[in-house]
């Protein structure tokens, strides 16, 4: 089979591979979309301790399934099928409190197992009996499938940080999770959602997305707007959905009391430490917590949301490439070009 292969930094080959094989409790999918991640372009220039080199990488896939083991029972040739990133063990004790995202072993699609920038992927046992695998019907597209993945991560997210009816919610940054956050927000019951971006091309294209309020950091007072538009209280929760640890100590000073503040794009390792104030943190009460991933469950709701209209995720794909065409995908999502990135094995 043709596939992406993750050789060294800065290094991906597209070659001819072994076709993986079925095993008794395994399934053969033929992948026909997978989305380019940030975290695809963090491996791609830095690598990861659980990505062993090469790799096939890519974790938000969809496709159908050629040949299934023996033993499995859940799934049959035919099947439509959306596949998430994150594997739960099924063993260990965070896994049996159905905690799987935070399980300590941390298996994932494209990491320790062989991801989706491939013409075939074959899913283990592991990821059979425990994975996030869900069928999909008819009428929803493979692109559109590929992206329950990231949208499991954002209902995961906003899950933690308990969105009310009512809330007014920050969102820093306006990518495609940014993005995606407004309309789940907005489902959950926020009555005022607003945005803030440093780049003015990305934000005047997050304008399509139905926030009520746009803010470009780059020109604006951030904490100062936000405040004004929370009639100086300041808002129920903040999300940091970016890279920038000046976004996660700007967070706390635009929060109001008891806010709820979610770190959930995570750093760079060398930019990971912040200062922050915590006497606001402490006299305010705020809660800061962070948000890694999804369960399987989260995928199901994603899959579940996308079929039945509630989210239409078709918005967040700007882009599609052959797989031939990996690089040009890898730089298309990396230039902010758009949203989502497609690439088609």
């Amino acid at each position: 089979m043709k596939a992406a292969v993750l050789e060294d930094y800065n290094k991906m080959v597209v070659r001819e591979v072994p076709t993986p094989k079925v095993t008794d409790d395994g399934v053969l999918v033929r992948v026909m979309a997978c989305a380019v991640c940030g975290s695809d372009l963090r491996i791609f220039h830095y690598g990861n301790s659980r990505v062993k080199m090469p790799q096939i990488i890519g974790h938000e896939i969809a496709g159908y399934i050629v040949a299934v083991g023996k033993n499995v029972t859940r799934f049959k040739v035919g099947d439509r099928i959306a596949i998430g990133a994150d594997v739960p063990c099924g063993e260990c004790a965070f896994c049996e409190a159905g905690m799987g995202n935070n399980c300590q072993i941390n298996y994932a699609m494209g990491y320790q197992f062989a991801g989706g920038f491939a013409e075939y992927l074959l899913l283990n046992r592991i990821v059979v009996n425990f994975g996030p695998i869900h069928k999909i019907p008819d009428h929803v597209t493979y692109d559109e499938a590929a992206l329950a993945e990231p949208l499991g991560c954002v209902l995961n997210a906003l899950e933690l940080s308990n969105i009310r009816l009512g809330d007014t919610v920050v969102i820093i940054g306006a990518g495609p999770i940014g993005c995606m956050i407004i309309a789940v927000a907005k489902r959950m019951g926020a009555t005022k959602v607003i945005v803030v971006q440093r780049s003015k091309p990305r934000l005047e294209y997050a304008k399509r997305f139905g926030a009520d309020v746009y803010i470009l950091s780059s020109e604006e007072d951030t904490v100062a707007r936000v405040l004004e538009e929370t009639n100086g209280l300041g808002a129920d929760v903040v999300i940091t959905a970016n890279p920038s640890p000046q976004a996660q100590a700007d967070a706390i000073l635009m929060a109001k009391n008891r806010a709820r503040v979610n770190f959930f794009g995570g750093l760079p390792k060398d930019k990971s430490m912040v200062t922050l104030d915590t006497n606001i943190i402490h006299y305010k009460e705020l809660f800061v917590h962070g948000a890694h991933g999804a369960l399987p469950i989260h995928h199901g709701k994603a899959v579940e949301l996308i079929a039945s209209g509630a989210i239409d995720v078709k918005q967040y794909i700007s882009h599609h490439f052959s797989l031939d065409d990996i690089g040009a995908a890898f730089e298309a999502a990396e230039g902010h070009m758009g949203m989502r990135v497609i690439v088609h094995p």
